[in-house]
C-alpha cells in the first residue's frame, strides 16, 4: 500500500509541535518545549560521582539537577561481566551520550558508545564496525551500501579509526551523498574532540539539533509529499539547513500562512485530545481501554456494542483485527514505551491468532522506534516491548490528579463518614474535648446530615458531646479534619 505522508510543524516561542500524517490520519506527534528540551543524543563530559558495584552501574554528574545513570555494559566496548570498579572510579572524567531522557524520578541513561547521526549515516568514533539499518531488507542493496561506505572509509583514511551505521534513509542513494555525509561527520567529530580536550567536567560537548531540524533529518522520507511550517523564521532556517545537508527535501518544504491553525487541517488537535483519554472507540462498536502504570502499559480489547453477523468466533476475530490496527497507531501516537501487555479477546482458532499478530506486526513496521512482539501466551495475552527514549504523550501533557494522586479513584462519601466516626471515638478516648468540629467536603457533610444522620445522633448520644459540621469547599470527598473545642 502506498503511503502518502505529510509533516505539519506548528512553531510558537514556547514550543514546537510536529505531527506526522499518513494517508490523512495522524500517526505520530512530537512536542518540544523551549524551557525543557529533550536530552537524547546530547554528548557531555561528565564526572563519576558514585560507583555501585552491587548494581554494576555508576552515577555520573553531567551538570543536570539529578545525576545520570550508566551501566557497566555501556562503558567502553560494552562487557557487562567486567566489574564496574575496574572500568570507572569516583572522580573519573567520562565522555558520555544520553540515550534516555530523565523520566519521572529516574535520571537520564548514558552510554560511552557515542553515535553522531547525519541524514544517511551514524558516525561511531569508538567502533570499527559498518552496520546497516534492518529496515533495508533487500540483500543486493545492503551489499551495495556496505561496499560504498567501506570504499569511502578507505579513501578518507578512516579505516580502523571509526565505524558507521547506514540509516534507513540511505536506501537508493549514490556515492556522492555518502561521501558528503562522511566528510561532514568527520569534521564535526574533530570539532567535538577539541571541545572535549578544552572543557572541564561537567559540561555539554554536543547539543543535539532542535526538533524542527531533527524532523527534517530523521522523519523526511521519500514517501513524504510535503512539509508544512507555520513560522516564517523556522521555514527560513529549515530551508537553509536543507540546502546544506538534504537538498532532496528542499522542494517539499512549504510555508503555511493560512488563517486556520495548521493542526486543525487534519483534525490533529482533536486527535491529540483523544489520545489522552483512556477509552478508544473502534469503528465496529468495540473499544480499547489503555492504562499506563509505572511498570507497564496495559491495553484491553472489548467487543462493546459489536454483535457481528455470523457467529461468535467471527465477531471476536473481526474485533481483534480492527483492534490490532488501532493499537499499532495508538502506541505510536501516545509514544508508549517499555512493556506493553495486550489483552485481545480470547480466540480459539490458532489461525485467527496468527493473523491478528501478523496485522499488529504489519502496522508497527512503519514505527521508527524499535518494537518486539511475543506470541500469544497461555493466558491469551500478547506481550510487546517498545524502546522508551522520551516521555509518553500523557506524561508530557498531564500530571497526576491532586485529589486521587493519580489512582483514578477516591473514597466514597460513605467511607469518609465512617472514618470520621471512628476518628471521633479515638479522639474521645485520648482527649477530653467539649465539642467536636468536623471540617469536610460538601458531599460528606450532606451525607452526615441525611443518610448517616442516625449514625451521627447515636455517636453524639454515646460520647455525650455535640458534633458540629462545617463545609470546606477546597476539600476533596476523602479529606476531613476534626477540631477539638
Amino acid at each position: 500500500m502506498n503511503v502518502n505522508a505529510e509533516i505539519l510543524m506548528n512553531v510558537t516561542p514556547t514550543e514546537t509541535r510536529v505531527a506526522v500524517v499518513e494517508n490523512g490520519v495522524l500517526q505520530e506527534i512530537f512536542i518540544e518545549r523551549t524551557n525543557h528540551r529533550g536530552l537524547v543524543g546530547n554528548i557531555y563530559k561528565g564526572k563519576v560521582v558514585r560507583v555501585l558495584p552491587g548494581m554494576q552501574a555508576a552515577f555520573v554528574d553531567i551538570g543536570l539537577e539529578r545525576a545520570a545513570f550508566i551501566h557497566a555494559a555501556e562503558i567502553g566496548k560494552g562487557d557487562a561481566n567486567t566489574p564496574i570498579n575496574q572500568l570507572v572510579h569516583e572522580g573519573k572524567s567520562l565522555v558520555v551520550q544520553v540515550t534516555k531522557d530523565p523520566i519521572g524520578t529516574k535520571g537520564a541513561r548514558l552510554t560511552t558508545q557515542l553515535a553522531i547521526p547525519s541524514r544517511y549515516l551514524v558516525y561511531m568514533p569508538g567502533s570499527v564496525h559498518v552496520g546497516i539499518s534492518q529496515k533495508i531488507e533487500e540483500e543486493g542493496e545492503r551489499e551495495r551500501l556496505k561496499q560504498l561506505v567501506t570504499d569511502c572509509m578507505e579513501s578518507e583514511g578512516l579505516t580502523g579509526e571509526a565505524g558507521f551505521i547506514l540509516r534507513t534513509a540511505a536506501e537508493g542513494v549514490g556515492e556522492e551523498e555518502i561521501v558528503a555525509d562522511t566528510r561532514y561527520l568527520r569534521r564535526l567529530w574533530r570539532k567535538l574532540e577539541e571541545r572535549i580536550k578544552e572543557n572541564k567536567a561537567p559540561s555539554l560537548v554536543y547539543d543535539e539539533l532542535p526538533l524542527s531540524l531533527r524532523t527534517i533529518r530523521d522523519l523526511a522520507r521519500p514517501e513524504t509529499s510535503k512539509l508544512l511550517i507555520d513560522s516564517r523564521e523556522t521555514f527560513q532556517k529549515i530551508e537553509h539547513f536543507c540546502q546544506q545537508y538534504v537538498p532532496e527535501v528542499a522542494e517539499k518544504i512549504e510555508y503555511y500562512p493560512g488563517p486556520r491553525p495548521i493542526f486543525e487541517l487534519y483534525s490533529a488537535e482533536d486527535e491529540i485530545q483523544r489520545a489522552l483519554e483512556r477509552k478508544v472507540p473502534l469503528k465496529s462498536g468495540g473499544y480499547l481501554v489503555i492504562d499506563q502504570t509505572e511498570a507497564m502499559t496495559t491495553i484491553d480489547v472489548n467487543t462493546g456494542g459489536f454483535v457481528g453477523r455470523r457467529n461468535l468466533e467471527e465477531t471476536i476475530f473481526k474485533t481483534n483485527l480492527e483492534a490490532a490496527t488501532a493499537i499499532g497507531r495508538q502506541v505510536r501516537l501516545r509514544n508508549l514505551g517499555g512493556i506493553i501487555i495486550l489483552d485481545f479477546i480470547d480466540m480459539a482458532d490458532p489461525e485467527h491468532q496468527r493473523q491478528v499478530l501478523r496485522m499488529l506486526e504489519k502496522v508497527l513496521e512503519k514505527d521508527h522506534t524499535k518494537t518486539k512482539i511475543s506470541g500469544v501466551s497461555e493466558l491469551g495475552l500478547v506481550e510487546m516491548t517498545r524502546k522508551r527514549t522520551r516521555e509518553s504523550l500523557e506524561h508530557m501533557l498531564m500530571e497526576p490528579c491532586k485529589a486521587c494522586q493519580g489512582r483514578g479513584v477516591v473514597k466514597t462519601p460513605e467511607t469518609t463518614c465512617y472514618e470520621i466516626f471512628r476518628e471521633i471515638l479515638r479522639e474521645e478516648r485520648a482527649y477530653q474535648a467539649g465539642t467536636y468540629l468536623v471540617l469536610a467536603s460538601q458531599q460528606v457533610v450532606d451525607r452526615l446530615l441525611d443518610e448517616d444522620s442516625h449514625g451521627m445522633a447515636d455517636l453524639e448520644a454515646f460520647i455525650g458531646k455535640a458534633i458540629k459540621l462545617q463545609v470546606e469547599s477546597q476539600y476533596t470527598q476523602d479529606q476531613y479534619d476534626i477540631i477539638l473545642q
